[in-house]
């Protein structure tokens, strides 16, 4: 179906769809995080610790431990996915826009 709705399914004018609006997210859950992850035990934060933990594992030999810690320093790496062409090569067209001295 294209096009604009049927007049009867519209919401009049002033009235939302959505009348509560969107869900409050929990409450400072990003304040919380930050107080909990910034609690220090001993000198040292949890977040400290974690990162820690992390290092120790990945240096046994715990590759996930390994590569969320690169990947939170670093950046993930690019990947190259192909979701269109099924691995067959597509040749695709570049257009080079130049300026036409003649319509100056």
């Amino acid at each position: 179906m294209k096009g604009k709705p049927p007049e009867h399914t519209k919401f009049p004018k002033g009235q939302s769809g959505n009348p509560n609006g969107r869900p409050k997210k929990l409450p400072a859950l990003d304040l919380i995080m930050a107080n909990v992850m910034g609690q220090e035990k001993d000198g040292i934060t949890a977040a400290e610790a974690i990162i820690m933990k992390l290092r120790e594992q990945a240096a046994k030999g715990d590759i996930k431990a390994a590569q969320l810690l690169l990947d939170r320093a670093y950046g993930k790496s690019k990947q190259n996915i192909d979701i269109t062409t099924q691995g067959e090569k597509v040749t695709v067209p570049t257009i080079i826009f130049t300026k036409d001295k003649a319509n100056e």
